[in-house]
């Protein structure tokens, strides 16, 4: 007998075994689907797809044996990875690299044929292989097959290190979002209590020395106030955007519009105002959290950017088989056309005469709480008469 030669790339070899991270892997059905399929069409009893290690011929998949591996140095895949194309032995009594082999002697192992198993770099990880008891040969057909499914076993092996990449970047991802999500849960918490106090500040100060006061002091307090008021914001916006996701987990129920709309109506509605809805109309299993949130942030900023006395904001609902369609109507301001895409962009801010600040993020969040609820948003809208947002959700 005649133990395998060790291939001169060897140690590049056994790196690119270990990258794809198949070895000691749990059976899996589309290998073991490959080697019943094998061992159906060469008519043989028994079939493997093995990987070489240092010491070991390990069986990601066998078919007609019950152990998962074997010592290299007595293997017939030893041999065939040496080889850029099929190694077929018809009788290995009669072969000198096998003569006493235990594989012969104690499980009859007679005939053998073995694909390489070769990646893309070029190098022979293992091999796609059949076994028989008896002397044979393989037909045309039988060869042919054995070369193309184990292309079909590497194009598993490169699907199986791209899944593992995929979810190292995953949890890296996951990590640093949780990282993140701290950090901006911590700073605006932190910033929160000082920016209160600021405002507390002004008001006291504008409210005790109110005769004292020049008209340039005033001035710089209402300076202060709207600064404030602005940081506020984006503070709000931040938090808003980094816990958007939580509201996707929230369970689906069935949603009474007139009663969640008369909640944001005391939320945000003043006397001056008035909030048309639907009455008597339910919407099913949908996401409520995630839809208040959309529609407190819509109907916000219906209301921040409105120049008229008497602020008007509709919302209405129609649906198809498929999709909720909701809208948010106002009489406000207006955006301009060419800047009808950029608001819904985190950060973009619209430039207007009215005076009202924007954080550029609260439309960003909505963009992004539609979009992975399986639905789209949309503006239309006309500089001085008011803009409707349209968006879908999926059922």
């Amino acid at each position: 007998m005649q133990s395998p030669k060790v291939p001169e790339n060897e140690l590049q070899r056994l790196d690119a075994v270990k990258s794809y991270n198949i070895l000691d892997s749990l059976p899996e059905s589309d290998y073991d689907n490959i080697t019943k399929l094998i061992a159906n069409i060469c008519d043989v009893p028994i079939s493997l797809i093995t990987v070489l290690d240092e010491n070991r011929n390990y069986f990601k998949s066998h078919y007609g044996i019950p152990f998962r591996d074997s010592p290299r140095d007595i293997s017939f895949c030893g041999h065939a990875i040496l080889q850029d194309d099929i190694l077929i032995v018809p009788d290995a009594r009669l072969d000198e690299r096998f003569i006493n082999n235990p594989l012969i002697t104690d499980l009859d192992a007679i005939f053998y044929a073995g694909m390489p198993l070769i990646n893309p770099e070029g190098y022979q990880l293992g091999s796609l292989c059949v076994f028989d008891h008896k002397p044979r040969v393989l037909s045309t057909t039988q060869i042919e097959a054995l070369r193309t499914l184990s292309k079909q076993v590497i194009n598993l092996f490169e699907l199986r290190k791209k899944n593992t990449v995929l979810e190292k970047a995953k949890q890296e991802l996951e990590k640093r979002n949780s990282k993140l999500n701290s950090f901006a849960s911590h700073v605006s918490h932190d910033l929160k209590s000082p920016l209160a106090n600021i405002i507390s500040l002004t008001d006291l100060l504008r409210d005790d020395d109110a005769n004292k006061l020049s008209k340039e002091s005033i001035e710089y307090i209402k300076y202060i106030e709207e600064s404030t008021k602005v940081l506020s914001d984006y503070i709000d916006g931040i938090l808003l955007h980094y816990k958007a996701d939580d509201l996707l987990k929230s369970k689906r129920e069935d949603v009474r519009l007139d009663e969640l709309s008369e909640d944001i109506k005391q939320i945000l509605i003043s006397k001056t105002d008035e909030l048309i809805f639907p009455n008597d109309l339910i919407v099913y299993n949908i996401n409520k959290a995630a839809l208040s949130q959309i529609l407190i942030n819509l109907v916000d900023n219906a209301l921040k950017y409105n120049d008229k006395p008497n602020r008007l904001i509709e919302i209405t609902y129609t649906s198809n088989l498929f999709k909720h369609k909701f809208s948010v109507r106002d009489n406000g301001i207006g955006i301009p056309k060419d800047k009808q895409e950029d608001i819904f962009e985190i950060f973009k801010t619209v430039k207007n005469d009215f005076g009202k600040s924007s954080t550029g993020i609260g439309l960003s969040t909505v963009k992004d709480l539609v979009e992975k609820l399986g639905g789209d948003i949309s503006v239309e809208s006309t500089e001085g008469v008011g803009s409707t947002f349209s968006f879908t959700l999926a059922k």
